[in-house]
């Protein structure tokens, strides 16, 4: 064993020293001999130009390319505002220096740069990658860039895609799930995203948590020089007037790097509920408006410092707020061949959310090497105060409630990622990641007194405590041969969770503490072949776990009505899934997609009726099968001069089975869609993007029909720094209306957010127009995912 394990390492570095042999320096100045920084020096193989290597100037004008192999190369080296120079072929067999003198471009001024007016979209066997640093879209807000992303449907119930929710939606590789999804989506300026990147498999270096896709949002970096930045602002009107407006601001000069942005909104919305239902011979039908205007306000900042070529430090941080009051109203008629009672009742929600993020982090990177090592710490609050109450009017008594829930989560995680490249066939990724949680969630119930105060109910009221830890460990492998493409890693995950709860049962203070160790192997592959010059395909495969959310696993009781509640279920299981999918590609395109899924003891929201209480509730639990098929059909609308987009339907069918709470559902479900663009006279761009679907499940409700179509007009002005945007949503919008079968009574329900919103935004751009591109760093954090705090 000895023997096999120093000829290994003699055999490692021998390949290393082979292939690591001579080093490229030199300096690049202008022609008063000043030194530039960020010029582009890119070496070829002469025969292997397809592979070159690339690296930039520093801020002394310097260069290196380190470990090169003796052969034949050129180099090129060019920087906006300057002539392109060129160095012939050459021999490289020792160390050479080459000092290279740019001269002025005398026609800067009049160079044109031809972009698309759509995302350069681009599908591999790991994820879908969508590039709108080569577009010249006039999108206004996140929610534009996700409708042109082939697949991914947004509608009143979130993002879907090909009709499975979960999905984690990562900024920079950090979640974004303690914030509100509708708001981010609605508040998140477009120019400031380089790519989305949208991973349906996830490979080892990702966590290995999660029912859904990962939507990962890479932000623009260090992408001009000098200071830039934008200002944008937009009105409405949903369910009244609404208005938001924000700044970002970013400067690079010499070694240091900083950003910063701030942003408030006041949207408007409503939901409505329409819920009709039999209990014995009575029918309850309810009515329930849900209005929204919430403050939301968030200010953000990173500052990078590149201490030399090869070393950077840097650290990040964003704080939100949101704050919403509001007032629920319900009307219940119940009924039955004799009699006929009305409980109008309205619930008032105070809530304030708050979290704060910090990330100081390290790079390492080098041609061959990139170290990784950050922490990233959160901190979030969750204080709500609602009371539920009856008014004048109704027919039916009700004792008077309310509930006072204090939330803290607190987050501490660590990470080290490393990836040694050894050619531009062969990578090797390995890292560690080492999470440490506490939660804390406080619930004091009151209920009515004869003064027509309030007295605390203990019996009612409960403390929840998580404190939980995950240590990880990964490797993953890239490796190319010719037309074949190929990855595969492992992920180990070591997690102990630990829930008390704390309550008055018969009078005595009781304290249960329930444990969850999981220790487990997650593997991921994927394998892909280019068939010909213009057709792919791949294969490829993922193990994930579920872990239910922080907030599920509390046995709180939460009223949104008198006869309508959600619980908690502290005896929650994770969840674990086999995902399998096949990819068509066409010019690198997604072209044909099928997908399945199977997980076991999937966690599913139960609603189920008691026919004593007479009231609905809802709570998740563990449902043994569900499985899941996705067929996927995407083609380019390109037909007429001016028109691009795409077009495709999605096939789905969903199944969910349990002997434990009597669940079987199997549904099969038609999505079509349609996302397109065309330019109209005076330089107009029109957007339009619908669907149609024929039916769903969304979870235990049986969907009938849907549909959504949305369009927007967008023209830029002032040498395109003013980007105009009047866009007009929901004008066609069916929210799900189905019917549901609690085992012991029936009920048709009816969801739907407001309709026909209109919204005009403007974006302003302003500072430098150079251009220069850096890296990015990519993490993610499960245990913020699993927060899902609502609004």
């Amino acid at each position: 064993m000895k023997t096999l394990t120093t000829t290994l390492f003699i055999l490692f570095f021998g390949i290393l020293a082979t292939n690591a042999q001579h080093s490229i320096t030199g300096k690049i100045v202008d022609e008063q001999n000043l030194p530039l920084p960020f010029a582009n020096i890119v070496l070829y193989k002469i025969g292997e130009e397809a592979n070159p290597k690339g690296t930039v100037s520093n801020d002394n004008g310097t260069y290196t390319f380190d470990k090169i192999a003796s052969g034949k190369y050129k180099i090129e080296i060019s920087m906006l505002g300057f002539e392109t120079q060129k160095i012939t072929a050459f021999e490289l067999n020792s160390n050479k220096t080459f000092n290279i003198t740019l001269k002025e471009e005398s026609q800067t001024l009049n160079e044109v740069v031809i972009k698309s007016k759509r995302p350069v979209i681009k599908q591999t066997a790991e994820k879908l990658i969508v590039d709108l640093e080569k577009s010249e879209m006039i999108n206004s807000n996140l929610q534009d860039v996700m409708r042109k992303i082939p697949g991914v449907l947004v509608t009143n119930n979130g993002i879907s895609i090909a009709g499975k929710g979960g999905i984690t939606i990562l900024i920079n590789g950090k979640t974004t799930e303690y914030m509100d999804v509708d708001t981010l989506l609605r508040d998140f300026p477009a120019d400031n995203i380089a790519k989305i990147e949208l991973v349906e498999q996830p490979g080892a270096e990702y966590q290995a948590s999660g029912s859904g896709a990962i939507i990962n949002i890479i932000l623009k970096k260090n992408v001009k020089l000098g200071t830039h930045g934008s200002v944008n602002t937009w009105v409405g009107e949903d369910e009244g007037f609404e208005w938001g407006s924000g700044v970002s601001i970013a400067s690079y000069k010499n070694k240091l790097n900083w950003q910063a942005g701030v942003n408030y909104s006041k949207p408007t919305y409503r939901e409505d509920l329409f819920l009709v239902r039999t209990v014995g011979s009575e029918t309850y039908d309810q009515v329930t408006r849900q209005p929204y205007d919430p403050d939301n306000f968030t200010i953000r900042g990173s500052l990078d410092y590149y201490l030399n070529e090869n070393h950077s430090i840097g650290i990040g941080g964003r704080y939100n707020t949101r704050k919403s009051t509001r007032t629920v109203s319900s009307e219940t008629i119940i009924s039955d061949a004799n009699n006929r009672n009305t409980l109008f009742s309205e619930n008032y929600f105070d809530r304030d959310r708050a979290n704060f993020n910090i990330n100081p982090y390290y790079e390492y990177k080098t041609d061959s090497d990139k170290l990784v090592i950050d922490f990233n710490y959160v901190d979030f609050t969750n204080n709500s105060t609602n009371t539920l109450y009856d008014i004048a009017g109704s027919t039916i008594d009700f004792t008077d409630r309310k509930y006072i829930q204090d939330g803290k989560y607190n987050i501490k995680t660590y990470r080290a990622d490393y990836t040694k490249t050894f050619s531009d066939n062969f990578k090797i990724s390995t890292g560690t990641r080492f999470a440490d949680v506490t939660t804390d969630n406080d619930l004091q119930t009151f209920e009515e007194n004869t003064n027509n105060g309030f007295d605390k109910n203990d019996e009612a009221s409960s403390r929840f405590v998580i404190d939980e830890t995950i240590f990880a460990l990964y490797s993953k492998v890239n490796a190319n041969y010719g037309k074949w493409s190929f990855s595969g890693g492992l992920r180990y995950e070591n997690s102990n969770t630990d829930g008390t709860s704390t309550f008055l049962k018969d009078g005595t203070l009781t304290t249960e503490v329930q444990k969850r160790p999981i220790k487990k192997i997650f593997p991921s592959a994927s394998i892909s072949r280019k068939i010909t010059d213009v057709l792919g395909a791949s294969v490829s495969y993922s193990y994930r776990i579920q872990r239910p959310s922080y907030n599920s696993l509390n046995s709180f009781e939460t009223f949104l009505d008198p006869f309508s509640a959600g619980e908690g279920n502290p005896n929650l299981s994770p969840a674990y899934t086999n995902n399998y999918q096949f990819n068509l590609t066409y010019e690198g395109q997604p072209f044909f997609t099928v997908g399945y899924s199977k997980t076991d003891d999937v966690i599913f929201k139960l609603i189920k009726q008691d026919n004593t209480t007479k009231q609905i509730r809802q709570q998740d639990v563990n449902v043994e099968n569900n499985a899941n098929w996705n067929f996927r059909l995407f083609a380019p609308v390109n037909f007429a001069k001016g028109l691009e987009g795409y077009t495709g339907i999605i096939v789905t069918n969903t199944d969910y089975q349990s002997s434990t709470y009597g669940v079987d559902l199997n549904k099969w479900n038609l999505i079509w869609f349609l996302q397109a663009s065309y330019q109209l006279p005076w330089d107009v761009n029109f957007e339009l993007s619908g669907n149609y679907g024929t039916g769903a499940l969304e979870g235990q409700i049986e969907v009938d029909w849907l549909a959504e179509l949305d369009f927007s007009f967008g023209k830029k002005f002032l040498d395109d720094k003013l980007k105009v945007n009047l866009g007009f949503n929901k004008i066609l919008n069916r929210g799900y209306v189905g019917n549901i079968d609690y085992g012991n009574g029936t009920a048709q329900v009816e969801n739907n957010g407001s309709r026909q919103n209109v919204q005009l935004r403007l974006v302003y751009s302003f500072g430098s127009q150079f251009g220069k591109k850096k890296s990015k760093r990519n993490s993610n954090n499960d245990e913020e995912n699993r927060i899902n705090a609502g609004n």
